[in-house]
C-alpha cells in the first residue's frame, strides 16, 4: 500500500498522469526519452515541442512512471521570427494530391490567397503529393491559414499542410558565386548556338570541373537546380537540352524546366536510371517535339513496343520523335483543321494559283544570290531537314559532298547528337543553313507540283524538279530535287512555311538532256545584242517571274542588270496589280 500512497501523492503533486496498459520499466523509459520535433501545439502550431525536464522517482527498488514536467521555453529556441537576427527557420509545405495540379495555376492560387508574400523553394513532386519549402514562421502560419480554402474545377477543397523541417537539400549544397562562374562557363562551351543545344552528357566528369574540384552530379536536386538557373539567366532560348548518361534516378530537379527552359523542344534523357514512366510527368508541362529515353530500366516494362510508344504520346501528345524515330501521326490526334475540306472546282483553283504563286515567288529568291529574303516565307518556329539519297549506282556520287555534309538519313547517321543539329529548328536557323548551300539556278518549266493535303488551317505539297549549279567546282551541274512544304495561312492572304523537307540527288541523264530545254530562246531582233550572262539572266528572270522575254529583259535593264532588284520590283509592282496580263507568257 505504500507504493500506492507515493503513486497518490505524486499524482498529486503532477497534472499529467499516465494512463493506459501497464508496461515495462525499459519500454516506458525508452518511449519517453524519444523526441518529437514535428508535434503542433495549440497557439504555436509551427513552434518546436516545448522543453520539459524528465525525471524518474524510486522507491525501495520500484520504478514508476517518467513524466514531463513543462517549463518556460528558452527565447533564442523558438523566437520563429527571428527578429533578433537568428537564422529563420524551414518549414515543409505539402499539398497531398498536389500532383494532379498544373504548377502554375496551383502556385498562382497559393500565392494569391495567402496574405504574406513568398518565394517557392525547392517545388517538386513526390509521389501524389506536390512539395515546396518557405523560411519564415509567418509565411508557414499564412499558408496553413489557407488550407481548404482554394478550389479546383471540380469544386474540390485542396487541403495543405505546413511542418517544420530541416534545410532544403539544394540550400544546404548550394554552390558559391566563385563554383556558380566556373559551371557556367563549362556549359557554355557545350552549348552550340547555331543549334541552340547544350550538350550535358557526363556532366559530372567535365575536365574543366574536375580540374576544379566541383563534384557536379545532376543526379543531385541542387546540382540540376544551379544548372537550370544558369539556363534561364544565359541560355533563354535553348532548344535542345542533352541530358543523356548523367545516372538520373528521378526527375524532381526538372520539375522547374517549364519556367527555367520553356523554349525546349527536343530533350534526350537516355542512357539514364529511370525505373517508372511516372517520372516523365514532372516534365509533362514542356512542349516536347523529340525525346529520347532508350537505355532506361523502365522501357523494358512494356510487353511490346506499340504500347511503350502509346504510354509515352499520352504523357506528349505531340511528339514526333521517340528515340531517334520518326512517329506516325494518329488519325484520332487532336488538332485544329483535321478534317479535309471539301472543296469546289473554284477552291480548287484557288488554292492551286495560291501555290504556284508561291513557288514562283519563292525560287525567285532563292536563286537570285541572298538567301536571307527568304525568311518572311517561313514561321518563326519552322523546321527544316536535308537527305541525300545513297544510290552505289551513280558514278558521280562524290560530287553531292556540299550536301551529304548536311544529310539528316536517321536510319545512317547514328550519331543521335548529330541528328538532332541537323534538324534546323526556327527561320533564322533553316535560312542560314540555306545559305551555305551552292548557289543555284531552278528550271521552273521541269516543276512537277502535287497538292497531298489541305485544310481550312494547313497545305501540304510537293514539288520535283532540276536545277543546275551556278557556282563551285560543281558549276553546271544538274540535280534532280524533291521538296516537301507544309504550309499554314499568316497574314494578307499568304502562306507561310511549318515544315520544309528537301531531297538532292543527281540527275539521270534522261533528266540532263531535257533540263532547261523547254525555255524558248530570246528574241533579240530588236534589242542591242546580249552577252551570254545577260542572255542567262533574261532567261531564267522570264522562267521565274513568268513574263514573257522581252519584258524580262527590260525590267532587268531598268534596274542596271541588278538581279536581286529587278526581282524586289517586279513582286512589288505584282503586288499592287500594276503589271498588264499581256505582259505574261
Amino acid at each position: 500500500m505504500q507504493s500506492l500512497t507515493l503513486e497518490e501523492e505524486y499524482k498529486m503533486n503532477h497534472s499529467r498522469g499516465f494512463q493506459g496498459r501497464k508496461r515495462g520499466v525499459n519500454y516506458i523509459w525508452n518511449k519517453f526519452d524519444r523526441r518529437n520535433n514535428h508535434l503542433d501545439h495549440s497557439g504555436a502550431p509551427y513552434a518546436m515541442g516545448l522543453k520539459r525536464r524528465r525525471e524518474r522517482y524510486s522507491y525501495e527498488d520500484q520504478y514508476f512512471l517518467t513524466v514531463w514536467d513543462d517549463r518556460k521555453p528558452e527565447q533564442d529556441e523558438t523566437d520563429l521570427d527571428a527578429e533578433d537576427g537568428i537564422e529563420e527557420k524551414w518549414y515543409k509545405v505539402t499539398i497531398p494530391s498536389g500532383r494532379k495540379y498544373e504548377k502554375t495555376w496551383l502556385m498562382n492560387s497559393i500565392q494569391n490567397l495567402c496574405s504574406v508574400p513568398f518565394i517557392p523553394v525547392d517545388f517538386h513532386y513526390d509521389k501524389n503529393r506536390a512539395r515546396f519549402f518557405v523560411q519564415n514562421a509567418k509565411t508557414a502560419s499564412a499558408l496553413k491559414d489557407i488550407s481548404y480554402r482554394i478550389c479546383d474545377e471540380a469544386s474540390r477543397k485542396i487541403s495543405i499542410f505546413v511542418s517544420p523541417s530541416v534545410v532544403p537539400y539544394s540550400v544546404q549544397n548550394k554552390f558559391t558565386s566563385e563554383q556558380m562562374e566556373d559551371i557556367k562557363k563549362s556549359m557554355m562551351n557545350r552549348y552550340d548556338t547555331s543549334q541552340k543545344a547544350l550538350d550535358l552528357e557526363k556532366f559530372r566528369f567535365d575536365q574543366d570541373l574536375v580540374d576544379k574540384d566541383i563534384d557536379m552530379m545532376l543526379n543531385r536536386r541542387s546540382c540540376m537546380v544551379a544548372t537550370l538557373q544558369i539556363i534561364q539567366s544565359n541560355i533563354p532560348e535553348l532548344l535542345a537540352l542533352n541530358l543523356k548518361n548523367n545516372k538520373l534516378y528521378q526527375l524532381d530537379g526538372l520539375s522547374d524546366m517549364t519556367e527555367k527552359a520553356p523554349h525546349v523542344k527536343i530533350l534526350n534523357l537516355s542512357r539514364n536510371k529511370l525505373k517508372s514512366i511516372t517520372e516523365l510527368e514532372k516534365v509533362k508541362e514542356l512542349k516536347l517535339e523529340e525525346l529520347w529515353l532508350e537505355g532506361n530500366p523502365f522501357c523494358n516494362c512494356f510487353s511490346d513496343h506499340s504500347e511503350y510508344i502509346n504510354a509515352i504520346r499520352d504523357l506528349f501528345p505531340k511528339l514526333l520523335r521517340l528515340d531517334g524515330k520518326e512517329l506516325i501521326v494518329p488519325t484520332g490526334m487532336d488538332i485544329e483543321a483535321s478534317q479535309p475540306c471539301k472543296e469546289t472546282c473554284n477552291e480548287s483553283e484557288v488554292i492551286k494559283n495560291l501555290v504556284l504563286q508561291f513557288l514562283k515567288e519563292y525560287y525567285l529568291l532563292y536563286d537570285n544570290g541572298d538567301r536571307l529574303r527568304l525568311l518572311d516565307a517561313y514561321h518563326d518556329q519552322a523546321c527544316f531537314s536535308l537527305s541525300v539519297p545513297f544510290n552505289v549506282s551513280d558514278p558521280d556520287l562524290n560530287n553531292l559532298e556540299e550536301y551529304f555534309k548536311y544529310n539528316r538519313d536517321i536510319k545512317k547517321q547514328q550519331d543521335s547528337y548529330m541528328r538532332m543539329q541537323l534538324l534546323k529548328h526556327t527561320k533564322h536557323d533553316i535560312v542560314n543553313s540555306l545559305s551555305l548551300l551552292p548557289k543555284t539556278q531552278h528550271d521552273l518549266c521541269s516543276f512537277w507540283v502535287d497538292l497531298c493535303f489541305h485544310t481550312e488551317m494547313m497545305l501540304c505539297f510537293s514539288v520535283n524538279g532540276l536545277f543546275k549549279e551556278v557556282e563551285g567546282k560543281c558549276q553546271g551541274c544538274i540535280r534532280a530535287f524533291t521538296r516537301i512544304f507544309i504550309a499554314i495561312p499568316c497574314s494578307d492572304s499568304r502562306i507561310c512555311i511549318m515544315n520544309d523537307e528537301l531531297i538532292v540527288r543527281n540527275a539521270s541523264p534522261k533528266e540532263i538532256q531535257k533540263a532547261f530545254a523547254s525555255s524558248p530562246a530570246p528574241d533579240t531582233s530588236s534589242k542591242p545584242l546580249l552577252s551570254e550572262e545577260q542572255q542567262e539572266m533574261v532567261k531564267s528572270f522570264s522562267e521565274q517571274s513568268g513574263m514573257k522575254l522581252d519584258w524580262s529583259q527590260k525590267c532587268l535593264e531598268d534596274n542596271e542588270w541588278d538581279y536581286g532588284k529587278a526581282g524586289e520590283a517586279f513582286l512589288a509592282l505584282q503586288n499592287e496589280g500594276k503589271i498588264p496580263k499581256e505582259f505574261f507568257k
